[in-house]
């Protein structure tokens, strides 16, 4: 996301773990005419809109993957609120004029939560301001477009909300200090392994109150049988002795869906997914990864129309195939800590959203 903000003329720069980003001015011309995407969705669906405010051509492709992950909805919509876009599938070239007139646009967006944050983000930008609705499925990760509209109006932008629908005025964004919570996504592989060994974990800064949807986790493992206590110091997780079966509905918080389906491979009872339909469009189509891999280690995970059926069995050592997917590579993490011989391929790459994984997992060990 950093290079590819340089790449349109963000000034970003970085120490140790403090960024200072000051923000482009809309019809400056881009800094560069290319934007490498890598696999990363968030940027494929965030930044095509700002492209739309400067005054040149960008540029956007990737890996092969992002080729094939939803993007069409929100190209059809920059075009009718006026932007002028080439292709309708990576790679795809955002002919900036300047500006934006904006107005009104209706997106399907039941493949990502993200093509409404990309599209409310530059939004205030707009001449006109903007008016999002969604229709068709149900969106998912709902709490991702709750956490978007709590920053805008952290920085002075007046959203309105509705039933699928948000209103943005014109304006701007006033520049602010900002302490960026954990990823409590990320924390998942961290909190099933004391989930699925009987340990204890604790998990620093958790925050008492939050947007994100990952604070969905620790209610989840508790149904399975942990239990867990939130402190000045964090969130504190003992694993039980037996970890039950699940059945949730994971539409909100999609993300930690891999870990809980290693996790349920170990249960006493069988479990079941739902509401997931959609990760079938993430880094690789993960429902049908976890049901190949999660099988081959001798566990029955079948897919569903929006999830997977798990049925725990015996389970054997092997090469877990993680598809160059940092979610599908923390699962198998979790996994390997109690079914030996277990060998994670391409462990490299949690460098998406954690590039010290196998350190911290190393001393989280420790």
């Amino acid at each position: 996301m950093a290079a590819a903000l340089r790449a349109l003329g963000v000034s970003l720069t970085d120490s140790g773990d403090d960024w200072l980003i000051t923000g482009l001015v809309p019809g400056a011309p881009p800094a560069a005419p290319a934007v490498d995407l890598g696999n990363a969705g968030t940027v494929a669906r965030f930044l095509p809109p700002v492209a739309a405010l400067l005054a040149g051509d960008v540029t956007f492709d990737g890996d092969p993957r992002i080729r094939e992950r939803p993007i069409r909805p929100l190209l059809a919509a920059l075009r009718s609120l006026g932007a002028v876009v080439d292709g309708d599938a990576f790679p795809v070239t955002v002919r900036g004029r300047g500006a934006l007139p904006g107005g009104t646009v209706s997106v399907d967006a039941s493949g990502s939560s993200q093509l409404v944050s990309g599209l409310l983000l530059t939004g205030p930008l707009m001449t006109d301001g903007l008016t999002v609705r969604h229709e068709g499925p149900p969106l998912p990760s709902r709490p991702h477009v709750e956490m978007t509209v709590a920053m805008m109006r952290a920085s002075g932008v007046s959203v309105e909300v509705g039933p699928d629908r948000w209103v943005v005025r014109p304006g701007t964004y006033a520049p602010l200090d900002l302490t960026v919570e954990p990823d409590l996504s990320s924390a998942a592989p961290f909190l099933a392994a004391a989930a699925v060994t009987g340990g204890t974990v604790t998990v620093a800064g958790w925050p008492s109150s939050t947007t994100q949807p990952g604070a969905a986790l620790p209610a989840l493992l508790e149904r399975m049988g942990a239990s867990y206590d939130l402190s000045p110091e964090g969130l504190t997780l003992r694993g039980p002795g037996t970890l039950a079966g699940l059945d949730a509905d994971l539409r909100d918080a999609p993300e930690v869906a891999p870990v809980l389906a290693a996790l349920c491979c170990v249960a006493s009872s069988p479990s079941r997914l739902r509401g997931i339909a959609h990760l079938r469009l993430q880094e690789t189509d993960r429902l049908r990864a976890l049901a190949t891999e999660l099988t081959a280690l001798g566990a029955r995970v079948t897919e569903t129309d929006d999830g997977l059926a798990i049925t725990p069995g015996p389970l054997r050592g092997g090469t877990f195939h993680t598809y160059d997917d940092h979610r599908l590579a923390m699962a198998a993490a979790v996994l390997g800590l109690v079914v030996p011989g277990l060998s994670v391929e391409n462990v490299e790459t949690v460098g998406k959203t954690m590039p010290d994984f196998t350190e911290r997992w190393a001393t989280m060990l420790g």
